[in-house]
Order: C-alpha cells, then sequence, then structure tokens
C-alpha cells in the first residue's frame, strides 16, 4: 500500500523507459530460470495493475496469473473482526496463490530490487528440491547493504547455525545508522547495536508447496490469538519460526553480499534511478529490458 512511499509504489516507473522495480524481477527471475510469475494484488487495482503487467509486456517470455488477497479471504469458519481494514500481512498474501503454485517458489516483496544473484542463487537451490518437502531456504543480505538514508527501516536479523540454516528470525524496527557510524534499532526505547555483516531478512524466501498447508492450518491458531488486534499482520517470519521451531521445517540461509536497493520512503527513489543507470552502464541490464 505503500504508507510510507505516498503511492502505489510497486508501479511507480524507475528505469529509463519507466520500468518498474517488478520488471527488473521479473526479468531477473526470467535468467534465473524460473518459468512463472503470479502476482498477489487487491481487486481495487486489479484493472491498472492488469493494463501495465500482462503476459504481453513479457513478450510471452514467462507465464503470468493474478491471484487476490482481500480481508474477507479466510480459512473456513472464520471472520472479519469489527474494525479491521489492515490486509492480513505478508504469509496471508503467500497463501492466496496455494491454487496457482504446484512447484518449488520464490516470494519476493514487489518494491525490493534484489539484484540477479540473488534470483540465481535462489533458483539454483529450488531447482535441486525436486518433490522434497520441508526444506526451505532465503536469501539473507548483510545489513549495512540494505539502509536507507532517508530513515529508519524494518530488517528480520537472522539467527544462523554451523550448518547455515536458519535458527531464528527476529523483527527489528527503526534500524538506523548513526552519526557515530554505529548501526543501532531503537526497539523499546533502547539504542541496541548491531554488527555491518549481521544477516537480514529482506522477504526473498524459497518454499515448496506444502508451506501453503501449513500457512492455512497455522493461520486459524493465529487469527483465534490476535483477532482482537485489528493491526496484527501474520507475517512470513512468524509462520517460518513456527515451522523450525517445532522442527517441521528447516530453512537454508543463501548468503548474498550484494547491495540491495529499495525505495522505503519517497527520497530513495534518485538513488536507485542512478543504481540502475549504472547497471545499465556496466552491462547488467539492456537499456529497454523489453525490446
Amino acid at each position: 500500500m505503500g504508507s510510507r512511499y505516498g503511492s502505489l509504489k510497486q508501479m511507480d516507473g524507475v528505469g529509463p523507459n519507466n520500468e518498474a522495480i517488478i520488471d527488473y524481477s521479473v526479468y531477473d527471475a526470467i535468467r534465473a530460470g524460473f518459468g512463472k510469475v503470479v502476482f498477489v494484488i487487491r481487486h481495487s487495482f486489479e484493472k491498472e495493475f492488469r493494463e501495465v503487467f500482462s503476459a504481453d509486456r513479457f513478450g510471452g517470455r514467462i507465464a503470468v496469473d493474478f491471484v487476490f488477497q482481500e480481508l474477507d479471504y479466510l480459512p473456513e469458519g472464520l471472520a472479519v473482526p469489527e474494525g479491521r481494514v489492515k490486509p492480513w500481512g505478508t504469509n496471508h498474501a503467500v497463501m492466496m496463490a496455494a491454487d496457482a503454485v504446484h512447484e518449488p517458489f520464490a516470494v519476493i516483496n514487489a518494491d525490493d530490487f534484489y539484484g540477479a544473484e540473488a534470483y540465481k542463487t535462489i533458483g539454483d537451490y529450488l531447482a535441486q528440491l525436486g518433490e522434497s518437502r520441508n526444506s526451505y531456504c532465503m536469501v539473507a543480505y548483510d545489513l549495512n547493504k540494505t539502509l536507507s538514508e532517508n530513515g529508519t527501516v524494518s530488517r528480520g536479523v537472522c539467527g544462523v547455525d554451523p550448518k547455515g540454516d536458519l535458527t531464528s528470525m527476529v523483527e527489528r524496527t527503526q534500524i538506523e545508522r548513526m552519526p557515530d557510524g554505529r548501526i543501532v534499532f531503537h526497539d523499546n526505547g533502547a539504542d541496541e547495536p548491531l554488527s555491518e555483516d549481521t544477516p537480514v531478512s529482506m522477504n526473498l524466501f524459497g518454499f515448496t508447496p506444502d508451506f501453503f498447508t501449513y500457512s492455512k492450518e497455522y493461520f486459524k491458531v493465529w487469527f483465534e490469538a490476535n483477532k482482537d488486534n485489528i493491526k496484527s499482520e501474520f507475517y512470513i517470519p512468524t509462520m517460518v519460526n513456527k515451522l523450525i521451531g517445532d522442527g517441521t521445517a528447516t530453512l537454508r540461509v543463501l548468503r548474498s553480499a550484494a547491495q540491495w536497493h529499495g525505495v522505503t520512503y519517497k527520497e530513495d527513489k534518485p538513488a536507485l534511478m542512478a543504481a540502475i543507470e549504472k547497471m545499465i552502464a556496466e552491462g547488467k541490464y539492456p537499456r529497454n529490458l523489453w525490446a
């Protein structure tokens, strides 16, 4: 919804031919071997979204599907609490794709520029899963490569065991670099330091279809515990922590040393546009993606 950005940033042009971040994400996904993109959208902007991001835009290079996330799209027996207007969160959005996805898949945020390396890394991991279940993955970035110069950010701080598997993911809010160079988060009024290379989640996950079944079942439990809080959200890390905590699944943390780019704030856009121009000059992307 872009509450801090001020508009529907998923469709905002950032490339030289008005390409959105989504265009670069789809382009990188195609190069990494993905064969289908499923957009999770809302009916309120369906018309304008379909007009821009139809299969024709991508020249038939990848299959395109659309699914919808709405407040009342809930498991049977559940009803929207009175006063609830906020969407149910990122893992509820993933649940909406259950009928459209039947193979290992990646989940991304539409407004994050992850880079070609990240899609190759996660695509290679997913490609070797075959029919296996309960073996998930994510691409983690170094914290210092994910900050904004225009305000604080929220990041999922990851704990990783010696095998490279996730042990925990804790959402830290109000992270920023201080004038003295330290990176801190301000949870609960305290300035707690974080190291430069702390692995953080940018919601680039890889799952197998069993994740949908687990999510639907656990959403009912989560809903009963949180239905009185009209601002609570069912986040992907909530589901991941549950499955890892009870031993149902493992999640391999794939590290990326790349610079992440995003548009948390409107003021982030010029820096992203400059970064894209630099990558075009370096030959990483064509000037016109879909020509």
